[in-house]
């Protein structure tokens, strides 16, 4: 029986977003090399038409191309209900911290600058792959870490054997975090995915929130971790 890594490995299809056909067809022979399906657009216009068409489980993205921009391209696909949960890698000469804060910020799920070695980006895909496997099997059952249970179905958080008391809007919040483990997720991201009835939320009060859900987790807080200028993350096997 194969792994989780091989079925996921060789069964992803990657769309590759590049207006530069030296490096776009670099990038595809190594992707194919690697077993993964490949596809690619050089605009804006022709990748979006892509995703709709293909639905590919990864877009390697370009910032700076011809017509729509890999910021637009991004901002589309992640607000789209149909395309939102496309894995996006953006790949840029763009190295600037702003830059990179920038990226996030239009929901890409990393950034990767030029020149990389291939086979760094090769792990920063492979890993948000296994990422993706991993969080769709959490979605489905009660995610235990160390003490820290959370139950979706039931809305109840254990941490350390002590039920805690937690608001809707903190559950989601845990929720969202745990379920994507070591992914930052911005502010504005995090706004997109919690809502309270009849009461808005705005980036300070989801500040709030995760001030309060540290207070109320106990020593299980050092998992959510701030990104400083960016979001929050769950942070599991990297010093937590």
């Amino acid at each position: 029986m194969k792994s989780t890594d091989e079925d996921t490995h060789h069964k992803a299809r990657i769309l590759c977003v590049e207006d530069d056909l030296n490096l776009q067809k670099s990038l595809s022979f190594i992707l194919w090399r690697e077993g993964y399906e490949v596809l690619c657009a050089q605009t804006g216009e022709e990748a979006l038409e892509l995703v709709r068409r293909e639905k590919p489980d990864l877009i390697l993205l370009d910032l700076l191309l011809p017509g729509i921009d890999g910021h637009k391209v991004c901002g589309i696909l992640k607000k789209d209900p149909n395309t939102s949960e496309i894995l996006v890698i953006m790949v840029t000469a763009k190295k600037r911290m702003e830059d990179i804060v920038a990226g996030l910020k239009d929901y890409a799920d990393d950034y990767v600058t030029k020149p990389f070695e291939p086979q760094v980006l090769l792990a920063r895909i492979q890993a948000l792959l296994r990422r993706r496997v991993q969080s769709a099997g959490n979605q489905k059952m009660t995610l235990e870490i160390d003490g820290l249970v959370i139950n979706r179905g039931a809305y109840e958080v254990l941490a350390g054997g002590r039920k805690i008391a937690l608001t809707k809007t903190e559950f989601e919040i845990l929720a969202l975090l745990a379920g994507k483990p070591n992914q930052v997720f911005t502010r504005s991201r995090i706004l997109d995915n919690v809502r309270e009835d009849g009461y808005p939320i705005t980036e300070r009060v989801v500040d709030y929130h995760l001030t309060g859900l540290r207070k109320k987790l106990g020593k299980a807080k050092r998992y959510i971790q701030t990104v400083r200028g960016v979001g929050y993350k769950f942070n599991v096997g990297e010093g937590s």
